[in-house]
């Protein structure tokens, strides 16, 4: 599998590519398509995907990386 994830700046992370997801118990969720946002900002009402609410909310998170890369 190879998927590519891109953390938006002020929103979701985007999934392109062939990827699985699944429940923390070992379930399938099925996406429903081959590109998918995922929330970051915790309060969409569709988790794991975005709805949007980010926007609302005023939700800051940076584009790349927000720590130093472990060591």
């Amino acid at each position: 599998m190879s998927a590519t994830i891109v953390p938006y700046p002020d929103g979701p992370l985007i999934v392109r590519g062939d990827f699985e997801m699944q429940t923390p118990g070992g379930e399938p969720i099925e996406p429903g398509r081959g590109t998918i946002a995922l929330c970051r900002c915790g309060k969409s009402a569709t988790k794991p995907f975005c709805d949007g609410t980010h926007k609302v909310i005023r939700f800051h998170a940076e584009a790349g990386r927000e720590t130093p890369p472990p060591r």
